[in-house]
């Protein structure tokens, strides 16, 4: 019996030093970082930006892949379908994991049973912005010459499902006015549109449309964060231009597979939160217009499954449908 207990022991204690053990070793071998949308975007740049860095702190290649499609759900798909072993993991904003399964009603994952939440590193706010030879000159003027188009008014964003999108179609229910909503594959096509006049709106990530805004090209109307930007102080938010509790914004979280070992998964989350303190790269990603959070794991996990009811209510109450 002695025998029996101490082999019990020895094992208990070996189950318990090894995943610690694996997750300081780790890793061992390069990581893959996947993305669901095009290369150049913000939740590209920011997801670079982090890889790069982390490459340095783990002497191994981390390696970013571009899967786009499906509004991210392509590149989600294929990490939730990975080996829980934190050598492939998602950098995505909420259009794949919170948006998408609630706007195409059904995925072939489901956020909360197949993904590991392990940081949201950051976060921008969306800023519409009109070509310059649009009438309307502030927020005010949008919504009376809104409530009087006919047709409605068009508007562009980056993509079926992105957080520009949801901006639009959430102002246009609070307010009561229609807009038509025109898809594109990517903020940069959607800029030139609306710098060309094809579209006179746009609901765009500050990163894409910053430049555009300083150089004249565009005029910014309002900021739908919840306050706003150091980068643009001079654009109100929509909630100071009267729709009380209006907030939406485009964040970036680092997921992996469900099933990964709480230890690695600690790890993981302080080597990001030690990169996103790099003076360099907190420098970087505040001239893109991030807000940098670096969130605990569990405040992830907290955020995500709220999020996932709000733009739940969000499509329904907007009578939002795939396009």
């Amino acid at each position: 019996m002695k025998t029996i207990l101490k082999l019990l022991g020895a094992w208990l204690l070996f189950a318990t030093v090894l995943p610690a053990a694996l997750a300081q070793s780790y890793p061992q071998k390069p990581v893959r970082i996947v993305i669901g949308f095009s290369a150049g975007g913000t939740t590209d740049l920011v997801g670079r930006a982090v890889a790069q860095q982390l490459s340095e702190v783990w002497s191994q290649p981390v390696i970013v892949e571009n899967k786009p499609g499906a509004s991210g759900m392509t590149a989600a798909d294929l990490v939730a379908k990975a080996a829980p072993d934190g050598y492939t993991l998602l950098v995505t904003p909420q259009t794949s994991v919170a948006v998408a399964p609630a706007l195409y009603g059904k995925a072939s994952y489901d956020t909360l049973r197949d993904f590991q939440p392990i940081t949201l590193m950051g976060s921008t706010p969306t800023i519409m912005v009109v070509n310059p030879a649009f009438q309307a000159k502030t927020f005010a003027e949008f919504v009376e010459l809104a409530r009087r188009s006919d047709p409605p008014l068009n508007y562009g964003s980056g993509g079926i499902g992105s957080s520009p999108h949801m901006a639009g179609e959430l102002l246009g229910a609070q307010l009561g006015i229609k807009q038509n909503h025109i898809p594109y594959k990517g903020e940069n096509p959607a800029l030139i549109d609306t710098i060309g006049g094809q579209v006179p709106i746009m609901y765009g990530n500050i990163s894409a449309v910053l430049g555009q805004i300083k150089a004249g090209r565009l005029r910014a109307i309002a900021n739908t964060g919840a306050q706003r930007s150091p980068l643009l102080p001079e654009v109100p938010t929509v909630a100071e231009s009267g729709v009380q509790d209006f907030a939406i914004a485009t964040w970036f979280g680092l997921f992996g597979p469900a099933g990964m070992a709480t230890e690695q998964v600690a790890k993981i989350q302080q080597d990001v939160a030690k990169v996103l303190a790099i003076p360099e790269v907190r420098a970087r990603l505040t001239e893109m217009g991030v807000d940098i959070v670096a969130s605990t794991t569990q405040d992830f996990g907290t955020y995500v499954r709220s999020e996932m009811v709000r733009y739940a209510r969000i499509v329904k109450e907007a009578g939002i449908k795939p396009e």
